[in-house]
């Protein structure tokens, strides 16, 4: 396994991480239900914590907060040797404040989430969506103090705009709040749009990117092909997200298949390694439904791709650019440039 600093802090975690959203028994979205019991996250857990992986990934929503139940049994006695981030923002509950933001819902779930996982404390805490009613000041006082009672160690954000990002560690260097240290994001070989404006920003802030999905929704594993548009039992064939160019996305897997023959790997694995070649990723966080899908994703961070391999993958799948990012490779000041000997 290979580690990294977590953001600009001296949090040391795992280049892959597991992410534990299927755990459970039960609905995790209208259209898909999990069907992992304790002794198969077990099994699981037991073979990432074998394989290095010190870096665990839930969330209080996922499976009516069996993930995270399920998530701190697996994890016993280990519980100290890892790095808990779960999240909190999506519906708990029918009542019509069991949800969002609001100083009253984050300190609430915290809450429960610290009995679910059996801990007395959570390593990263993350905003899992924006809540549109909720002031950010208000979210952000949360969060600080949960840190300052000692029961979250770290704050992070997930699924937000930059420009918001942006606006929330504004306010926290305003008030000296605990500092976002990461950012858990879309990302995959067909889905670059955060290149646009989210990557430039999370260098900028010093915050590190966990990337959810690196598959697209399985898309990338190569069972999604022209000929198979919907394989049975497929999870993407009854919940389509992330959305994919289907046409684009066909064509990548076939240049998946290519290059993973040369080095005898999965297209999975393949892609999976670009994304860990990008310098600004600081973790790739897999989940299976089954232990020959995590032994396959497992790989993926030893294999090493040319040079030439990954720039035909990002050739091929590189993202439209949006304005004003069109006028950024225009010629700023010739004159300038020269005088300060950079032409």
């Amino acid at each position: 396994m290979q580690y990294t600093t977590l953001g600009k802090t001296g949090l040391v975690v795992s280049r892959l991480a597991f992410g534990a959203m299927t755990f459970g028994t039960g609905q995790l979205v209208p259209g898909v239900t999990n069907s992992i019991d304790q002794a198969l996250a077990d099994q699981m857990v037991g073979r990432v914590l074998d394989a290095g992986i010190n870096l665990f990934d839930t969330a209080d929503a996922y499976t009516n907060g069996e993930s995270e139940i399920m998530l701190g049994k697996a994890l016993g006695d280990r519980r100290d040797q890892v790095v808990i981030a779960t999240k909190v923002g999506f519906r708990l509950g029918d009542a019509i404040t069991d949800t969002g933001l609001s100083y009253r819902h984050i300190i609430q779930s915290a809450e429960g989430s610290l009995k679910r996982l059996n801990t007395d404390y959570i390593d990263l805490y993350q905003l899992h969506i924006p809540d549109p009613l909720t002031p950010l000041e208000e979210t952000l006082q949360a969060l600080n103090d949960l840190v300052r009672r000692g029961l979250v160690r770290y704050v992070g954000l997930s699924n937000f705009p930059a420009w918001k990002a942006a606006r929330m560690v504004g306010i926290q260097e305003r008030y000296d709040y605990a500092r976002f240290i990461a950012a858990q994001m879309y990302y995959s070989l067909v889905g670059r749009d955060l290149e646009h404006e989210f990557v430039p920003f999370a260098e900028d802030a010093g915050m590190g990117i966990l990337v959810w999905s690196p598959l697209a929704g399985g898309f990338l594993s190569g069972k999604y092909t022209r000929d198979n548009p919907a394989p049975e039992d497929a999870r993407r064939t009854k919940f389509q997200l992330p959305p994919v160019d289907v046409e684009l996305g066909y064509n990548v897997v076939d240049r998946l298949k290519q290059i993973a023959q040369n080095h005898s790997a999965s297209p999975a694995q393949v892609a999976i390694a670009w994304i860990l070649a990008k310098p600004f990723i600081s973790s790739v966080i897999i989940g299976a439904n089954k232990l020959s899908q995590l032994e396959d994703n497992l790989v993926s961070v030893d294999l090493k791709l040319s040079s030439e391999e990954i720039a035909q993958l990002d050739t091929l799948t590189v993202p439209a650019s949006l304005y004003p990012g069109w006028m950024q490779p225009l010629e700023w000041d010739a004159k300038v440039k020269a005088a300060l000997g950079k032409a």
